[in-house]
């Protein structure tokens, strides 16, 4: 059996096939302490303030009955993923920089790539959803009702659940069946499927590579009915006579489209962008793009923002104060 250096620093060794790796190098985040204690700090500041935005909003929905509608319903489901996708990467690269370590079980690597994949993917489908909702309500007010009632609402809800599941059952299993040959160490701080493909040793990586090229499609196929969608609320806002009520609704409207396009641009551009631009600065700074900054900046953007919410999360803290 092959055996690895411990050093992270040190180079890793060739091995026969994937059966031999133990292990997994991550990409160190800087080169010395100090500015791996700002990495470190950065994330924690990062992971602080969505896990507390979030929760907030999933704790006072869940509370207030006044909320319970398909809206805030979509809103639920999209904190728990934001969630989840802060908590399935950024903890480990936070442990590796304070504890200035680079290790990542073979075993963990799978979870996690499953785990990112599977979260990121609902919340794609979610976000499409939630734009359709958006839709119904201004230029469809009076088959909103109709068309997203308790029940169709909990169908596309287990929809957007169920394809993020399918999309990393089938990457994650194609992935990790692929022989590895080429060392252990991942040029990226989570186990990313671009990176984990470059360590195989077979041409079978070709049929990864068409899987997520058929995502990409199906993700730009969702954009485009995002951009249609919006097109449509745009002229729809647009004849609204009050200027508050305009100003509302494109103050709200806009970095949703932002984030979307952040996401999908960055997401898209990470998978499939050619080796010979490839670079570790540059496929960090696309990872946090689209895997640590929307999770982050959803709360702000989707819900924070919206009075009904704000309402809510203020009786919520304020009635949790009195108790004690």
């Amino acid at each position: 059996m092959i055996t690895f250096l411990t050093d992270p620093h040190a180079k890793t060794q060739q091995m026969s096939n994937s059966s031999s790796i133990s292990h997994f190098l991550l990409l160190s985040l800087a080169d010395t302490w100090q500015l791996q204690l700002l990495h470190f700090c950065l994330f924690l500041g990062i992971s602080l303030a969505a896990l507390l935005a979030n929760g907030l909003i999933i704790s006072a929905i869940a509370c207030g009955h006044h909320l319970h509608t398909p809206m805030f319903f979509f809103l639920l489901n999209l904190a728990l993923t934001d969630l989840s996708c802060i908590c399935t990467t950024v903890p480990k690269a936070m442990h590796n920089s304070l504890w200035d370590t680079r290790n990542i079980s073979y075993e963990g690597c799978f979870i996690q790539l499953y785990l990112f994949l599977f979260f990121i993917g609902s919340e794609f489908s979610l976000l499409t959803i939630m734009c359709y909702d958006c839709y119904m309500s201004i230029c469809k007010p009076l088959h909103y009702g109709t068309l997203l009632g308790s029940r169709a609402c909990a169908h596309m809800a287990a929809a957007a659940w169920a394809s993020g599941f399918v999309n990393a059952l089938l990457h994650t299993a194609n992935t990790f069946s692929l022989p590895l040959c080429h060392g252990n160490a991942l040029g990226q701080f989570f186990c990313e499927i671009p990176h984990i493909l470059k360590l195989s040793c077979s041409k079978s990586y070709l049929r990864e590579i068409w899987l997520l090229a058929v995502s990409v499609c199906l993700a730009f196929g969702c954009f485009v009915f995002i951009v249609f969608s919006y097109v449509q609320i745009f002229r729809a806002v647009l004849r609204i006579p009050s200027e508050q009520g305009r100003h509302k609704a494109f103050s709200t409207c806009l970095p949703h489209l932002a984030v979307v396009s952040l996401f999908i641009s960055a997401g898209t551009f990470a998978n499939l962008k050619p080796p010979s631009v490839s670079s570790p600065s540059l496929d960090l700074s696309l990872s946090v793009l689209y895997s640590v900054v929307p999770p982050a900046l959803n709360p702000l953007i989707y819900s924070l923002r919206n009075q009904e919410i704000k309402a809510a999360v203020w009786a919520l803290m304020t009635g949790c104060f009195q108790e004690h």
